[in-house]
């Protein structure tokens, strides 16, 4: 059959002016693909910098996407916030889209979204303040107190994971300790794409990957945990149920449909946080294959069979949403955020297929110039939301395109820093696959190949967190049996990037010197954020 591609008006006028309203934008657009068949999937994902939905049929063919953007907002320093309606009027807009482009019936909805948010609800189910994300880093004091309250090995031994600043767990603590008016109003508090759920549903539902990244979950029981919750002091009916990835949770309410051409009554999939999301659309569902994600941050993922908790707390370890199965999961904060940064504050604003090329004119190791990308903080590794990037070794002969090869090695460096780790804790690695936005670039999976020195494939269809959504829904529908023959529709890219052994014999060099520049800056990275704040802000 033919295909069809074009490009779709802007959001529905009603939601642009909501949002205005509210003081942000909402102005992404969509490309939208279509074909005929008997029924359809669709998956959506809601992610930092937008809402992203797909629609597929039963093998798995992509039959409409599309992507609304909206907004972060970043008050202070350190802080990010949204507002949880932009996540649910894009969401709308994108699934307007993608119905409005299908000529047969949806039989199920899978959900994935950012993890670690946390939305405050009062008893009418309204939210009470802008959401706090993944990436917002004010909560170290909260950190502290959580491991003092819980104790770190017994932390870890629960939860399978110490308190991190980016987890919902902490942020409930600060709304307590900084904003006790809104904190006095809490009835509930869920994750970003079960705040969708609820406008799309009317059911608070989550699911056990995401509900990992919340510090309050039980790893073993996959269940809240009444200790902490206990030591916490945080209720257990303000937070949702927790199913496995395919369970279905609800149907979409007449409302919901009306809103975003969904049919009424079909069933939405509890889903998954987006890497475990990705991982299903990726057939990361067994042990021996991994992915490696660059988009805005980085991410080793690695399926397995049983919980595998670092005794340092440097990886996480985490419930999938394939059900029974845990995962690890490493991450850089600033990947493709790194990339992004030096696009717009060294490289003029030029696109990114340009920035690879210009990278490709310096020599692997960038002629000894590393890169340190924690311009967010860091988390594997190093556990430090106050690392900071770094350029170490700059000479006169530097050019521009060094300094931007060195950022992307600098990436790569650092996911072989979570790589290293999943080994490390005895997880076979036979097959890595390469997903998130760098994957379409020759030039990011060569150099992973080449630091990995393992080959690296690809998947072909690009849409990870959003194709693992739908595929859970599909099982919720009843499309299919499991996630073993949902996942058998993968298909994958016959060009396979092989490592050059060469240049990894000369990376294993050069990361070898990468390892040892953290603690060598991390006292005077710690003085320079401590300087770069606010008087009277000089927290921990």
């Amino acid at each position: 059959m033919g295909l069809a591609l074009g490009l779709l008006a802007p959001a529905d006028p009603r939601a642009i002016a909501a949002l205005d309203h509210a003081g942000n934008r909402l102005d992404g657009h969509a490309t939208v693909t279509t074909r005929r068949v008997d029924a359809a999937l669709v998956g959506l994902d809601v992610g930092t910098t937008g809402a992203r939905a797909v629609a597929i049929n039963r093998t798995g063919t992509f039959l409409a996407t599309a992507t609304q953007e909206y907004p972060l907002a970043t008050p202070r320093p350190g802080w990010t916030e949204q507002d949880p309606e932009t996540w649910w009027l894009a969401s709308m807009a994108a699934l307007r889209k993608v119905t409005s482009e299908l000529a047969v019936p949806v039989l199920g909805v899978g959900l994935a979204g950012q993890m670690h948010g946390c939305v405050f609800l009062d008893k009418a189910d309204r939210v009470i303040r802008p959401a706090l994300l993944w990436n917002d880093q004010r909560t170290a004091r909260q950190c502290a107190a959580i491991t003092e309250r819980v104790g770190e090995e017994r932390l870890l031994s629960i939860a399978g994971n110490p308190a991190l600043t980016g987890f919902q767990a902490p942020k409930i603590l600060w709304l307590r300790d900084e904003e006790p008016k809104a904190y006095a109003s809490i009835r509930r508090v869920l994750l970003p794409k079960d705040y969708v759920r609820l406008r799309l549903t009317g059911e608070r539902a989550t699911d056990a990957s995401d509900a990992s990244g919340t510090l309050l979950l039980d790893l073993h029981a996959r269940d809240w945990s009444d200790e902490i919750l206990d030591l916490l002091e945080i209720p257990r009916e303000w937070l949702p149920r927790v199913h496995e990835g395919p369970d279905t949770t609800g149907s979409v309410t007449a409302a919901a449909a009306a809103s975003t051409g969904l049919q009424a009554g079909i069933p939405v999939a509890a889903g998954g946080g987006d890497n475990a999301a990705a991982a299903v659309g990726n057939g990361i569902v067994n042990e021996g294959v991994i992915s490696s994600s660059i988009g805005t941050s980085g991410v080793i993922f690695a399926d397995s069979a049983t919980p595998r908790v670092d005794p340092q707390g440097r990886i996480h370890a985490f419930c999938h949403c394939v059900p029974g199965r845990y995962h690890l999961m490493g991450v850089t904060l600033a990947a493709g955020g790194s990339f992004r940064w030096w696009r717009d504050a060294g490289a003029g604003g030029i696109d990114y297929d340009t920035m690879a090329s210009l990278a490709a004119q310096a020599p692997p190791g960038s002629e000894g110039l590393v890169f340190l990308p924690y311009i967010a903080g860091e988390r594997t590794p190093h556990l430090d939301p106050y690392a900071r990037g770094a350029f170490v070794g700059l000479q006169l002969r530097h050019t521009s395109a060094h300094l931007l090869r060195a950022v992307m090695e600098g990436v790569v460096y650092s996911l072989k820093d979570c790589l290293d780790l999943v080994t490390q804790l005895g997880v076979p690695v036979s097959e890595i696959r390469a997903t998130g936005g760098a994957s379409r670039s020759r030039m990011w999976r060569q150099l992973q190949a080449d630091v990995f020195g393992l080959p690296i494939h690809r998947n072909q269809i690009d849409e990870g967190p959003a194709f693992g959504a739908a595929l859970l829904g599909g099982i919720a529908a009843g499309v299919y049996a499991d996630v073993d023959q949902a996942s058998s529709h993968i298909r994958f890219d016959p060009e396979v990037t092989a490592p050059d052994l060469e240049r990894h014999r000369l990376y294993q060099r050069y990361h070898a010197v990468y390892s040892k520049l953290y603690v060598a800056t991390a006292a005077a990275m710690h003085e320079l954020e401590k300087l770069s704040r606010p008087e009277g802000e000089l927290g921990p």
